[in-house]
């Protein structure tokens, strides 16, 4: 038996992105209109308006996709072995090496190209 496992159901979607928005908006405009309040005032009222923004966002569908995505990417992101500090430098100093000599190579067919075409063309 298929036991069909329904998303939960998010409602007024529409509105929510809407006040998303709205918030957003009244947070510039806060931002341009309150310009002689102290710097530190007018970062933590963006702040404030910024994280209920994404609390509201989070809680629409495409939100909560987005939140689960990133909570996989950070589970995938522990799984990566990392380099080791020897690793690091010997492929830097590698990817180097490679980007000399190939910059002298095509400084040399550059300037033999120009050779040539200054003895072509006169």
């Amino acid at each position: 038996m298929n036991a069909k496992v329904e998303a939960p159901a998010y409602r007024f979607d529409a509105i929510k992105w809407l006040l998303v928005v709205a918030i957003v908006a009244a947070g510039v405009v806060a931002n341009s209109q309150f310009a002689d309040v102290a710097l530190l005032y007018r970062v933590l009222g963006m702040v404030a308006a910024g994280l209920v923004a994404v609390f509201i966002a989070v809680n629409t569908a495409k939100g909560a996709a987005f939140w689960g995505l990133m909570k996989e990417a950070q589970v995938e992101v522990r799984k990566v072995v990392w380099p080791t500090r020897e690793e690091t430098n010997q492929t830097t100093l590698i990817v180097l090496a490679v980007v000399l000599v190939m910059a002298l190579i095509l400084w040399l067919i550059d300037t033999v190209l120009g050779w040539l075409a200054s003895l072509i063309i006169g």
